[in-house]
């Protein structure tokens, strides 16, 4: 399947020399002589490399189909993190390649987006926070509610996120999957 560069759109994947690619941002660009022609910048979907590559305006490139599914996690299996389609129930091995730092944020049971391109893993997808329990830190002490200060937190997945010197063991923090960011406490 072809894809013309006047219809690109970002996010979308191509498939270039038997490479995959997802389009970063492109420009289309009339100049004042010679043709028109679209620039783009394309992120290898395996590599995570980021190249930039002109093309002729109106010209077919290879699109590769990719489908997003939802997916349960499930459990880590050695170098593999393993999902459960949510509606087939059928398991699918993610490598760490794919997982990239989304497996620092990802507690079992919790769901995905999985991209598939020919029935195998091409990245995965987090909701933009989770909510994850506090598994070690310091006490804190009484009347450090508001000099802003941090102190590390590590969470149930084994990361560790900076937190406000008030929060304690045991309690739920809602952490930003993007930046790996405290955002609030969550009660309950």
């Amino acid at each position: 399947m072809s894809v013309s560069t006047n219809d690109f759109k970002n996010g979308m994947t191509l498939e270039l020399d038997g490479v995959l690619f997802q389009i970063v941002e492109f420009q289309h660009v009339k100049p004042g002589k010679g043709g028109a022609f679209v620039r783009t910048k394309l992120r290898n979907v395996k590599t995570g490399a980021v190249i930039e590559r002109t093309f002729n305006a109106g010209v077919k490139v290879g699109l590769a189909i990719v489908e997003r599914k939802g997916m349960q996690y499930l459990y880590s299996d050695g170098t593999d993190y393993v999902f459960m389609d949510l509606d087939t129930y059928d398991q699918v091995h993610v490598g760490t390649e794919v997982m990239g730092d989304a497996g620092r944020f990802l507690a079992e049971s919790a769901e995905a987006q999985v991209a598939m391109h020919e029935g195998v893993p091409i990245a995965i997808d987090l909701p933009a926070s989770v909510v994850l329990a506090i598994r070690e830190t310091a006490p804190g002490a009484k009347g450090d509610t508001k000099t802003g200060a941090l102190k590390p937190a590590t969470v149930e997945t084994g990361a560790v996120v900076q937190v406000p010197l008030f929060v304690e063991e045991g309690e739920r923090i809602k952490v930003d999957t993007r930046s790996g960011d405290y955002i609030e406490r969550v009660k309950g």
